[in-house]
């Protein structure tokens, strides 16, 4: 009777004796982690630049802080993938376009697969050159968001813009969705599963 008190008492308390094993999957490299850190820094920057008021306390037009071109191309690089979110998510759902190894965008065919219900219309309405055009902007401005991530962090130099562009690669495979073209670091294309 005893016994059964004491385990009754036990599974009251919450006391358990289960053995817990905890796994590390994945640890960021001290260089990924500069990398994100320098994006994020100009990402606030960017929803920054979108909320300043141009008007003071007091209703009189105050002058914007003044950037360099660079901080000024990025911001507008920011947006640029900002504004094509959505096509570029509709375009992975489709096949047109993967996540290259170097954190670029890969087109491939776009009349490869028959389109999705919810998003026939959409394909219906994208020609090859405005699709073509859509990506080469989305890449220019993944180009200048890199390199402004290396000017911008001090632990990082030109000569480390491959390395930068494989960390975004394995950053945009990590936040590939199930069905979307990625390719594999040694320049295999697989489907995300």
């Amino acid at each position: 009777m005893r016994n059964w008190i004491a385990l009754l008492l036990a599974a009251l308390c919450g006391c358990t004796l289960a053995d817990v094993k905890v796994e590390v999957v994945s640890e960021r490299t001290t260089l990924e982690n500069q990398v994100l850190g320098a994006y994020n820094a100009l990402d606030r920057e960017m929803l920054l630049a979108a909320s300043v008021r141009g008007v003071d306390a007091r209703g009189e037009i105050r002058k914007p802080p003044r950037h360099s071109q660079e901080h000024r191309d990025a911001i507008t690089a920011l947006q640029v993938l900002a504004f094509h979110a959505d096509d570029l998510q509709a375009f992975k759902r489709l096949g047109w376009v993967g996540e290259n190894n170097e954190g670029l965008l890969t087109s491939f065919d776009m009349k490869a697969a028959l389109p999705p219900p919810d998003l026939a219309e959409f394909a219906a309405r994208y020609t090859g050159e405005e699709f073509e055009a859509v990506v080469s902007r989305c890449n220019e401005a993944r180009e200048v968001v890199m390199r402004r991530v290396i000017e911008t962090s001090e632990h990082l130099s030109e000569e480390q813009l491959p390395e930068v562009r494989r960390i975004f690669g394995r950053l945009n495979v990590e936040n590939a969705l199930p069905g979307e073209k990625i390719q594999g670091p040694g320049g295999d294309w697989r489907v995300q599963g």
